[in-house]
């Protein structure tokens, strides 16, 4: 859709200018749930804020975490604040925790779980509880899950032991022989905290099976078996025993909850390795599914599985949303579904059934030695996706002749058979990929019209097949065992030149940036979206080391000391971005979306571009969309609030037509979703900001109206 101009009609009189004035409603409104509430809606009844005053709004204050420690890489900064009462409860992106004055900005107190060391790692926000006379902080750093008194930031020390529970265990395998640290706040349904988890992406990760504990004691209550178990529902569509050795299928992206029928709603990642299945032939249930279970004892209610043995790392990357459908003259509580394919599901609520049909059509086959691919894969019928599928060189950009040509020759060498296209020596085209179409920010749900909001990538990956690391046994020196050892767990997201890119950073010359006791620790306990490599013994330590200072080319590692390729697993290169010769998407634009649906016709109400890369901009024409990660928040005011984009700009948009109507410049990437609340007669919008190489903490910061403000 071509972008609207937006004009403001005012009338001057006597030299003043008259603007329709603003809503000045005393009425609070908190923001108490990660994304808005358990019905996942990013939504906010606040309207002081509206479409006729949103270019008046001004920063307020700002708050700075400042918890890093001196030299350290500055990371991703995801949380979503919640709000109760004026009071701001958010983690930094050092994963501490803390209670922020929401009228000032200014600290009320702060938690560190490290206990002044380096931690870090993704954390999207925090969980609150109350009885009406106890109010309760929950939280997860590394493996463990916190409670905190709300009123002080003090541990509970009755909460399993001495304030925190050690999500290692009770997950049925060895708890020294796993990392899982769950990067998204859980949800709470009346004494329980249900919660997912992030585990590695690596052969040997741990299962994502789903846990609700007591709030109160910390004692597990129940756990649903996302990898089934002998006797379970789906244990037949696994290889036999595959529950013992099989990882992931892990809820990361959180979840919704219907509280009047408790039934809680958790999308699910794909099984490990992300890339190849060869181990775990068949089906794959629960992975890439969205499960209904039943929030008072984990029981199955219903399921749907989006993606049948994925190769492509399809995950679920976001909470669904309840809604309401209109269909056939009738009201139907449905849930919706967000992809990173682009396609949007809808389905009852209760039966699971889908509203509109969902067909099984045939696929690629694989010709990877020992893989089986699925031979169907499930296709929507309605609605239309809302990102494109699969790259036509009709598609291929136009930026420049010099941007066409700088791809086109590439294209042509390289596989591109639409989603779900296998792996290939030559390289593989996603589109989109596994950064989406959707992202993990999600969508926002206005329950007064039905419209759905949901941001999209649109750039292509390449995902590429290797056979690195099959060699036959021998003797290696240290270097080459590194090597290989970097092929198989490291080169996914840093490529196999150590190049990096946006998402995952440059490991070359390290030795000029990292002391290596400081790449180990960081290497061992994980960092951002990588996860922690707990398990290596103390040849393979010394061996990647010796590959990333470039070292270790003479001495030989010891006999029966290879890394775990040895098994015969095949290495895939992906993440990798399609780009032109100056380091645009290979795509025509857009290269990012904010797109309407109407959940009541069952179409798209608009469509504009979400981002902008001005040096690319045509004459006259639309902005040029760009990747974004983070969500939209919808108010009752009219607007739409985004960030999320790499331009680092926060925008608002006319949530009825897609016309930008404010946007302002962050010190930092908004890759989060903001969050919004009204206290004693102001409303403010919130997001936090990304830090840089002077302010690596990043900031929360504050936007509102000018005070006493009358237009």
């Amino acid at each position: 859709m071509s972008r609207f101009t937006f004009k403001i009609n005012i009338i001057v009189l006597g030299g003043l200018v008259l603007i329709a004035a603003c809503n000045t409603s005393q009425t609070d409104h908190s923001w108490p749930v990660y994304k808005a509430d358990a019905t996942s809606s990013s939504y906010s009844a606040a309207d002081q804020i509206n479409k006729e005053n949103v270019q008046h709004l001004q920063l307020v204050w700002k708050f700075d975490p400042e918890d890093a420690p001196a030299g350290v890489r500055y990371g991703k900064y995801e949380c979503n604040p919640i709000v109760i009462d004026g009071k701001i409860y958010a983690t930094s992106a050092r994963r501490r925790v803390y209670a922020v004055d929401g009228l000032t900005g200014q600290k009320i107190w702060g938690f560190d779980p490290f206990d002044g060391a380096r931690g870090g790692g993704m954390c999207r926000g925090v969980t609150y509880w109350t009885d009406g006379n106890e109010k309760r902080i929950l939280f997860t750093a590394d493996n463990f899950l916190y409670a905190l008194d709300a009123t002080n930031g003090l541990l509970i020390s009755s909460f399993g032991q001495q304030g925190k529970v050690d999500l290692n265990q009770d997950l049925g395998v060895d708890p020294d022989s796993v990392w899982v640290k769950p990067t998204t706040p859980g949800i709470i349904f009346q004494d329980k905290i249900i919660l997912g988890s992030e585990v590695s992406e690596s052969y040997d990760a741990a299962p994502g099976h789903i846990r609700a504990y007591n709030v109160k004691t910390g004692q597990l209550d129940w756990i649903f078996h996302t990898i089934p178990q002998p006797g379970e529902f789906g244990y037949e569509s696994w290889p036999p025993d595959a529950w013992k050795y099989t990882g992931g299928a892990n809820n990361w992206a959180g979840m919704c909850l219907d509280e009047e029928n408790g039934i809680v709603y958790a999308p699910l990642g794909s099984p490990t390795y992300d890339f190849y299945g060869a181990n775990r032939k068949g089906e794959n249930l629960f992975g890439n599914s969205l499960v209904a279970l039943n929030a008072k004892d984990g029981s199955l209610m219903w399921h749907f599985q989006t993606v049948h043995h994925d190769l492509w790392d399809y995950d679920l990357p976001a909470p669904p949303n309840l809604v309401k459908i209109e269909k056939d003259g009738k009201e139907i509580d449905a849930v919706s579904l967000t992809s990173k394919t682009g396609f949007l599901y809808l389905f009852d609520r209760i039966t699971g059934e889908p509203i509109y049909p969902i067909a099984e059509r045939p696929v690629p086959v694989a010709s990877i030695e020992g893989e089986e691919t699925w031979p169907t894969q499930p296709f929507p019928t309605h609605p239309a996706p809302f990102s494109r599928q699969g790259l036509t060189e009709e598609e291929l950009t136009d930026v420049s002749p010099e941007a066409h040509d700088s791809v086109l020759q590439r294209f042509r060498n390289m596989r591109s058979d639409g989603l779900f296209a296998p792996a290939d020596t030559n390289g593989t085209i996603m589109l989109p990929g596994t950064r989406g179409g959707a992202e993990w920010g999600g969508s926002a749900y206005d329950p007064q019209t039905g419209i759905l909001y949901i941001n999209a990538n649109e750039s292509p990956e390449i995902l590429t097949l290797h056979q690195a690391g099959m060699e036959s046994r021998g003797r290696f020196t240290f270097h080459q065992f590194g090597q290989r050892y970097y092929r198989t767990y490291c080169a996914t997201c840093h490529g196999n030149d150590l190049e990096g890119d946006i998402s995952s950073p440059s490991l070359k010359d390290l030795g000029s940036r990292l002391a290596k006791a400081e790449t180990l620790d960081k290497i061992k306990k994980g960092e951002g979206r990588m996860p922690g490599f707990t398990l290596m013994t103390e040849n393979e330590e010394k061996a990647i080391l010796a590959f990333l200072y470039d070292e270790g080319k003479e001495e030989i590692v010891p006999r029966n000391r290879n890394p775990k390729t040895d098994k015969g697993f095949l290495n895939v290169t992906a993440y990798s971005y399609f780009l032109d010769h100056e380091g645009y998407p290979a795509i025509k634009q857009p290269w990012g979306t904010l797109n309407a649906f109407n959940c009541k016709t069952g179409e798209y109400e608009w469509q504009v571009p979400l981002g902008n890369y001005p040096e690319k901009q045509k004459a006259g024409g639309p902005q040029t969309g760009a990747e974004n990660w983070g969500g939209p928040i919808v108010t009752a005011g009219g607007l739409v609030f985004i960030a999320a984009t790499k331009d680092e700009k926060f925008r608002a948009f006319d949530k009825s037509t897609g016309v930008l109507l404010w946007e302002t410049d962050l010190p930092g990437g908004g890759y989060a979703t903001p969050s919004t609340y009204s206290y004693k007669g102001r409303q403010y919008i919130i997001i936090a900001v990304t830090g840089t190489p002077e302010n690596p903490t990043g900031n929360i910061l504050a936007f509102a109206l000018p005070r006493n403000f009358r237009s």
